[in-house]
């Protein structure tokens, strides 16, 4: 229901606003993800424990999941739009999502088998996973599947391949906080002036409905899941981070449609300038808020 009604949020702010339809849903697919990298960063750098931080790491998840595949239907709608093909506009999604199936499965598969022998929460072992996980990204890129698609449905068939729950690590020790930071300087290296005034305005403006929609559905849900009016409200914070996730699917969407990807350039990099640095604060603060900020 959150992710459903961010993208309903966001699609109809941007038609309020003379935004072509297509746009608006292209828009409104990607900006249903939260930033997995900063979310699970902040939530091991404080320490962070409780009903909060565990459902902000499962909305994390689902709403990237969501994203992604939202954003293979509009490419497939598309499809059907600017190129003519109806055929293709369902056989490529098709061939997405299986091929991605296929691959996600053999990642799960050797993850398993390796987590019978290694105790992942170790460092090694995780720069183990994190080396396979590399490899299987590297074969999905060759066969023009989706990277995102891959580790997400990897994650889904390992959670439920088994009763007990898996136990990971939230960070990939000293080699999680490069990533992180080369995540960051990739993604500010990508902007320019020119992009991010273009789409400045409506940047703002569907920021402001993301967190609306968020919080709404956290705020209003919450209570009858088990979560008090403050921890729905700091759980609707906590999911505003966007960055990295973000900018895949625009190149994802860049390299079959450059020109339409170049009408939501400046819109996506707005709200990703402005959430990438104000996102790590607000998830600090909506932990803080609840006392699950266990780093004084």
């Amino acid at each position: 229901a959150e992710a459903a009604l961010s993208f309903a949020a966001v699609h109809l702010t941007l038609l309020y606003f003379g935004t072509e339809p297509s746009v608006a849903a292209a828009v409104a697919a990607i900006l249903v993800a939260t930033s997995p990298a900063v979310v699970m960063r902040v939530a091991s750098e404080f320490d962070a424990s409780g009903q909060v931080t565990e459902r902000m790491i499962v909305l994390t998840g689902l709403n990237t999941f969501y994203a992604v595949l939202a954003s293979k239907f509009v490419v497939g709608w598309l499809h059907a739009e600017l190129a003519g093909s109806w055929f293709r506009s369902i056989a490529h999604p098709l061939y997405l999502f299986a091929g991605s199936a296929i691959v996600a499965a053999l990642l799960a598969f050797c993850v398993s088998l390796i987590a019978r022998r290694l105790d992942l929460r170790n460092e090694n072992s995780a720069l183990l996973l994190l080396g396979m996980i590399l490899l299987a990204l590297s074969v999905t890129k060759m066969a023009n599947l989706s990277t995102l698609l891959v580790p997400l449905l990897a994650g889904l068939m390992l959670r439920n391949s088994t009763e007990r729950p898996w136990i990971w690590p939230r960070h990939f020790g000293t080699a999680g906080g490069a990533l992180v930071l080369l995540l960051f300087v990739i993604t500010g290296s990508v902007w320019s002036v020119d992009a991010l005034m273009a789409g400045a305005a409506l940047g703002a403006a569907v920021i402001v409905a993301r967190f609306a929609a968020k919080t709404l559905a956290t705020v209003a849900l919450g209570r009858p899941s088990g979560l008090s009016v403050r921890q729905g409200l700091a759980l609707g914070v906590a999911l505003m981070p966007i960055s990295g996730a973000a900018l895949v699917m625009m190149a994802d969407l860049q390299a079959v449609y450059p020109e339409f990807a170049a009408k939501l350039a400046g819109i996506v990099f707005s709200a990703v300038a402005v959430l990438e640095l104000v996102g790590p604060i607000a998830v600090q603060a909506a932990l803080r808020y609840v006392n699950e900020d266990n780093i004084r």
